[in-house]
């Protein structure tokens, strides 16, 4: 890997990990691209990487976590379920690994959203509930649908999102609490990837894990702010068509190939 495969990966990541498009199936979508194989080595360093992502909504939703302390409760309710299955299928999840997972869940993702936006065309977003009026039971359920994020390509955000809709949430409010949520999951998902490949990481990998950690942390700042305004003007369709249109892309031409 070179600083600037290290660049491009942390842009990527930065960019894709809070928008509904999969950052873990374009993280591996583009490293096929760029020859970087799917070592143990390079999986901790697009987890590593994540950290810089988590501390950019850390830093931006900083004031709200203060203030709400009621929301970390639902935070840790939504969390339950990810915890538990990723604890028992660890080894089966990562085995799931590969373009071609990746490919066949964008598109079925993409699916999904375009389905769930027509099934709610005619919604008004100004009379949904806020991340406020969440109740518990509401809260786990949105946990259930991030479990399902486990398998790559499919999108911890988008699904999370998703979950939030069924739940009441406006897009907005569904895209705040997906942002909250992945506080607690991808900090202790990284801990624990990394904590699991640590031999794995040697010392000459350490500068570039900082300039992929730098770069998703500045760029992850950026996206979420856009990502806010984007949803109380647009839908997730054009989310939807860029997942179908990217997953049978890289089927067609990669995984064909």
């Amino acid at each position: 890997m070179t600083i600037l495969d290290a660049l491009i990966l942390g842009t990527l990541e930065g960019l894709t990990e809070f928008l509904p498009i999969s950052s873990t199936g374009h993280l591996i979508l583009v490293s096929d691209l760029l020859g970087l194989k799917q070592t143990d080595a390079h999986k901790a360093f697009e987890v590593s990487i994540q950290l810089g992502s988590i501390l950019a909504v850390l830093f931006l939703f900083a004031q709200k976590l203060l203030v709400d302390r009621a929301l970390w409760l639902k935070i840790a309710v939504a969390f339950l379920p990810t915890a538990v299955f990723g604890f028992l299928f660890y080894k089966t999840i990562k085995s799931l690994f590969g373009v071609e997972t990746v490919a066949v869940m964008l598109v079925i993702g993409g699916i999904v959203f375009l389905v769930v936006e027509y099934l709610h065309r005619n919604r008004d977003d100004s009379k949904d509930k806020t991340v406020e009026g969440l109740t518990i039971k509401e809260s786990f359920m949105i946990g259930l649908f991030q479990s399902i994020s486990m398998v790559p390509g499919t999108s911890r955000s988008g699904m999370t999102m998703l979950g939030g809709i069924f739940a009441g949430l406006s897009r907005k409010s569904a895209a705040e609490f997906s942002f909250l949520l992945a506080i607690p999951t991808m900090f202790i998902a990284t801990a624990y990837d990394l904590y699991k490949n640590r031999s794995m990481m040697v010392v000459d990998d350490y500068s570039l894990v900082a300039i992929g950690f730098v770069t998703a942390f500045v760029v992850a700042l950026i996206t979420v702010k856009w990502m806010m305004q984007f949803l109380t003007r647009h839908t997730f369709v054009v989310f939807g068509i860029y997942r179908i249109v990217v997953g049978l892309a890289f089927w067609f031409f990669v995984v064909q190939n």
